[in-house]
Protein backbone atom coordinates (compact mmCIF):
# COMPACT_ATOMS: atom_id res chain seq x y z
CA UNK A 1 0.00 0.00 0.00
CA UNK A 2 0.79 3.68 -0.88
CA UNK A 3 1.80 6.16 1.42
CA UNK A 4 0.08 9.70 0.27
CA UNK A 5 0.16 13.52 1.55
CA UNK A 6 -3.22 15.05 1.42
CA UNK A 7 -2.32 19.06 0.67
CA UNK A 8 -5.51 21.35 0.90
CA UNK A 9 -5.57 23.89 -1.71
CA UNK A 10 -6.08 27.72 -0.37
CA UNK A 11 -3.45 28.96 2.48
CA UNK A 12 -1.60 25.94 2.21
CA UNK A 13 0.02 25.22 -1.09
CA UNK A 14 -1.31 28.80 -2.71
CA UNK A 15 -2.70 31.97 -1.26
CA UNK A 16 -5.66 32.04 -0.12
CA UNK A 17 -7.46 34.55 -2.32
CA UNK A 18 -11.13 34.64 -1.23
CA UNK A 19 -13.05 32.22 -4.11
CA UNK A 20 -11.00 31.84 -7.07
CA UNK A 21 -12.77 31.86 -9.95
CA UNK A 22 -10.18 32.00 -12.79
CA UNK A 23 -6.21 31.07 -13.15
CA UNK A 24 -4.74 34.19 -12.99
CA UNK A 25 -6.03 34.65 -9.44
CA UNK A 26 -3.43 31.45 -8.32
CA UNK A 27 -0.47 32.63 -5.93
CA UNK A 28 1.61 29.97 -5.39
CA UNK A 29 3.87 30.11 -1.63
CA UNK A 30 7.46 30.39 -2.46
CA UNK A 31 8.09 27.52 -0.86
CA UNK A 32 5.61 25.12 -2.81
CA UNK A 33 7.77 23.78 -5.67
CA UNK A 34 10.68 22.49 -3.58
CA UNK A 35 8.25 21.25 -0.78
CA UNK A 36 6.43 19.08 -2.96
CA UNK A 37 8.76 17.61 -5.00
CA UNK A 38 10.95 16.70 -1.76
CA UNK A 39 7.08 14.78 -0.43
CA UNK A 40 6.55 12.99 -4.05
CA UNK A 41 9.85 11.36 -3.98
CA UNK A 42 7.93 9.15 -0.76
CA UNK A 43 4.21 10.17 -1.15
CA UNK A 44 1.33 9.88 -3.47
CA UNK A 45 0.35 13.55 -3.19
CA UNK A 46 -3.41 14.32 -3.13
CA UNK A 47 -5.64 18.34 -3.33
CA UNK A 48 -8.51 17.75 -1.47
CA UNK A 49 -10.27 21.30 -1.30
CA UNK A 50 -13.66 22.46 0.39
CA UNK A 51 -15.37 24.82 -2.78
CA UNK A 52 -18.50 25.91 -0.37
CA UNK A 53 -18.27 29.14 -3.21
CA UNK A 54 -20.12 26.45 -5.52
CA UNK A 55 -22.36 25.71 -2.77
CA UNK A 56 -23.54 29.55 -2.06
CA UNK A 57 -23.36 30.11 -5.92
CA UNK A 58 -20.43 32.81 -5.70
CA UNK A 59 -18.47 30.45 -8.19
CA UNK A 60 -19.47 27.37 -10.78
CA UNK A 61 -18.17 24.08 -10.86
CA UNK A 62 -16.25 24.68 -13.91
CA UNK A 63 -14.36 27.80 -12.70
CA UNK A 64 -13.61 25.75 -9.67
CA UNK A 65 -11.92 22.82 -12.20
CA UNK A 66 -10.50 25.60 -14.36
CA UNK A 67 -8.51 26.71 -11.25
CA UNK A 68 -7.97 23.16 -9.81
CA UNK A 69 -6.52 22.50 -13.76
CA UNK A 70 -3.98 25.38 -14.11
CA UNK A 71 -2.42 24.11 -10.12
CA UNK A 72 -2.12 20.53 -11.11
CA UNK A 73 -0.80 21.35 -14.82
CA UNK A 74 1.62 24.25 -13.35
CA UNK A 75 2.99 21.60 -11.11
CA UNK A 76 3.22 19.22 -13.83
CA UNK A 77 5.23 21.07 -16.00
CA UNK A 78 7.33 21.73 -13.15
CA UNK A 79 7.73 17.87 -12.49
CA UNK A 80 5.43 17.34 -9.84
CA UNK A 81 2.41 14.97 -9.80
CA UNK A 82 -0.86 15.63 -8.50
CA UNK A 83 -2.40 11.84 -8.50
CA UNK A 84 -6.12 13.25 -7.70
CA UNK A 85 -8.14 16.20 -6.84
CA UNK A 86 -10.75 15.96 -4.84
CA UNK A 87 -13.25 18.91 -4.16
CA UNK A 88 -16.43 19.08 -1.64
CA UNK A 89 -18.73 21.69 -3.39
CA UNK A 90 -21.14 22.03 -0.60
CA UNK A 91 -21.83 24.29 2.12
CA UNK A 92 -21.16 23.64 5.75
CA UNK A 93 -25.17 23.76 6.21
CA UNK A 94 -25.98 20.78 3.48
CA UNK A 95 -24.33 18.45 5.78
CA UNK A 96 -22.90 15.91 3.18
CA UNK A 97 -20.26 13.00 3.20
CA UNK A 98 -17.18 14.97 1.53
CA UNK A 99 -16.69 17.93 3.47
CA UNK A 100 -13.94 17.95 5.39
CA UNK A 101 -13.37 16.79 8.13
CA UNK A 102 -15.49 13.93 7.11
CA UNK A 103 -13.07 10.93 5.34
CA UNK A 104 -15.14 10.90 2.39
CA UNK A 105 -12.27 11.47 0.45
CA UNK A 106 -9.56 9.73 1.97
CA UNK A 107 -11.45 6.50 1.61
CA UNK A 108 -11.74 6.99 -1.39
CA UNK A 109 -8.62 7.58 -2.36
CA UNK A 110 -7.65 4.54 0.23
CA UNK A 111 -10.02 2.24 -1.90
CA UNK A 112 -8.78 4.26 -5.64
CA UNK A 113 -4.90 4.07 -5.45
CA UNK A 114 -4.32 1.66 -2.49
CA UNK A 115 -3.33 4.65 -0.02
CA UNK A 116 -2.26 2.91 3.85
CA UNK A 117 -3.90 5.99 5.33
CA UNK A 118 -2.10 4.84 8.86
CA UNK A 119 1.40 5.89 7.18
CA UNK A 120 0.13 9.14 5.34
CA UNK A 121 -0.64 13.30 6.41
CA UNK A 122 -2.89 15.50 5.82
CA UNK A 123 -1.49 19.35 5.68
CA UNK A 124 -3.86 22.55 5.95
CA UNK A 125 -4.30 25.41 7.74
CA UNK A 126 -7.95 24.88 8.85
CA UNK A 127 -8.91 22.82 12.03
CA UNK A 128 -10.92 20.85 9.86
CA UNK A 129 -7.92 19.65 7.83
CA UNK A 130 -6.42 18.40 11.59
CA UNK A 131 -10.05 16.83 12.22
CA UNK A 132 -9.80 15.12 9.06
CA UNK A 133 -6.31 13.39 9.55
CA UNK A 134 -7.48 12.27 12.93
CA UNK A 135 -10.42 10.61 11.82
CA UNK A 136 -8.86 8.56 9.54
CA UNK A 137 -5.66 7.25 11.72
CA UNK A 138 -3.44 9.41 9.73
CA UNK A 139 -0.88 12.45 10.85
CA UNK A 140 -1.84 16.71 10.39
CA UNK A 141 0.00 18.91 9.69
CA UNK A 142 -1.02 22.40 10.57
CA UNK A 143 0.06 25.50 8.73
CA UNK A 144 -0.08 29.29 9.66
CA UNK A 145 -0.06 30.33 6.32
CA UNK A 146 -3.53 31.30 5.10
CA UNK A 147 -6.10 30.79 7.83
CA UNK A 148 -3.77 28.79 10.15
CA UNK A 149 -2.35 31.81 12.02
CA UNK A 150 -6.84 32.91 12.68
CA UNK A 151 -7.35 29.26 13.63
CA UNK A 152 -4.13 28.24 15.73
CA UNK A 153 -5.85 28.48 18.83
CA UNK A 154 -8.67 26.01 18.14
CA UNK A 155 -5.83 23.22 17.63
CA UNK A 156 -4.98 20.81 20.14
CA UNK A 157 -1.71 21.31 22.25
CA UNK A 158 -0.32 17.90 20.85
CA UNK A 159 -0.89 18.83 16.91
CA UNK A 160 1.70 19.85 14.83
CA UNK A 161 2.48 23.30 13.60
CA UNK A 162 4.79 25.03 10.92
CA UNK A 163 5.31 28.19 9.51
CA UNK A 164 4.34 26.61 6.09
CA UNK A 165 4.43 24.08 3.59
CA UNK A 166 8.38 23.71 3.32
CA UNK A 167 9.03 22.91 6.94
CA UNK A 168 5.31 20.80 6.65
CA UNK A 169 7.69 18.32 4.14
CA UNK A 170 10.72 18.87 6.13
CA UNK A 171 8.90 17.44 9.09
CA UNK A 172 7.00 14.70 7.19
CA UNK A 173 10.27 13.40 5.24
CA UNK A 174 13.11 14.19 7.81
CA UNK A 175 15.17 15.01 4.88
CA UNK A 176 16.08 19.15 3.77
Amino acid sequence: MQKAVFLDRDGTIIEDNGYLSHPSQVVFFDDTFEALRRLQKDFMLFIITNQQGIGNGVLTPQEVEGVNLYIVDLLKKSGIHITDVYVCPHTKDDRCICRKPKPYFLHKAEREHGINLKHSFVVGDHPSDIELALNVGARGIFVLTGHGRKHVWEIDDNAVVVPAIGEASVRITGKQ
